[in-house]
């Protein structure tokens, strides 16, 4: 005998239950503390009591807002769970309300297997049945409008009922058929909503933290500087002071100094009949003065130690550094 496991390979078996494929490793799942990143998702099939069903035209980008939209309608509420496919221009989906989840959490519909895209979809021709627990429920399209219909009841009543349709029947397995999870927008906003608090709370406590280690930098950098800033302070105070009794004593020297000579020049000029026009104290400390005396004084500047400028109005200019 030929082991042909070696040759076709070991595949998975098709009688094999399969479960959803892992979550998606995320942010908001992070802070929500609802990723299992270890484990896959097993959820048990349930039919719901009142599961309702539809198509609505597919815009790209609004597809869950309209759904959404439509199952509330349908529904008679904003809290439902829905689950949709996206096929031949339209989105098909399948919603029930949040509350006929309260016993059954975890759960999908086996129904939702054969909307369009899924792996339990034939063609619409084909009426798709799921029975449990006495139950039944059973998904065809009318070949007239191309309308989804969603057949729910007691399998004694139902089945004979859906069996008198003229069309193929496939009678979904649980088992085979990959699950499809439900959707909750509410419940979804909320999730984002605590994510975003918790994100706030956490970014206001960095802005804190980092604000609060940037103070204590900045207070360790002030009192190791301050004595440096003393010092110079205080050097700064002895320089500025020493500057100004300088100053004070250097302009009360030259002051009295200038005084005297201004007043020397004066005497000695009003003996000569002569008169101090001018008397300049330049920047490096040097003094220029100008006098006018009668013309006839030329052989007497020797004794004001000064040199002639010329004759102005029968007055001759003389000039002194002295």
């Amino acid at each position: 005998m030929v082991d042909t496991s070696d040759i076709l390979g070991s595949g998975p078996d098709p009688m094999e239950p399969k479960v959803a494929p892992k979550p998606k490793k995320n942010f908001f799942a992070f802070l929500n503390n609802t990723e299992k990143p270890q484990q896959y998702i097993d959820m048990d099939p349930y039919l719901p009591a009142n599961l309702v069903g539809g198509a609505v035209p597919y815009i790209a980008g609004t597809e869950e807002e309209a759904v959404w939209n439509a199952a509330s309608q349908a529904c008679g509420t904003e809290r439902v769970s829905y689950c949709y496919t996206i096929a031949d221009g339209y989105c098909w989906y399948l919603a029930s309300p949040s509350s006929d989840f309260a016993n059954h959490p975890d759960s999908w519909c086996p129904l939702a297997a054969a909307l369009p895209g899924n792996s339990e979809h034939w063609d619409k021709e084909t009426v798709y049945l799921y029975e449990q627990e006495g139950s039944a429920g059973a998904l065809r399209w009318d070949q007239e409008t191309g309308r989804m219909q969603v057949y729910l009841g007691a399998a004694r009543t139902i089945l004979p009922k859906i069996q008198s349709i003229e069309a193929n029947f496939v009678t979904i397995n649980a088992a085979v058929a990959d699950q499809v999870g439900w959707r909750n927008r509410a419940l979804r906003q909320e999730q984002l909503s605590r994510a975003l608090t918790r994100t706030l709370f956490a970014a206001g406590l960095g802005v804190v933290a980092i604000t609060m280690l940037v103070w204590l930098t900045a207070q360790i950098f002030i009192n190791i500087a301050r004595p440096d800033l003393q010092e110079a302070e205080a050097s700064t105070k002895k320089a500025t002071l020493d500057l100004m009794l300088n100053a004070s004593q250097a302009y009360r020297t030259d002051y009295r100094k200038h005084l005297n000579r201004i007043q020397e020049l004066g005497e000695t000029l009003s003996r000569f009949n002569g008169r101090l026009m001018k008397y300049e104290v330049k920047d490096d400390k040097s003094v220029e003065w100008q006098a006018l005396v009668p013309a006839g004084l030329a052989s007497d500047l020797s004794v004001l130690r000064a040199q002639s400028m010329g004759i102005e109005n029968g007055l001759l200019r003389i000039k002194g550094t002295r």
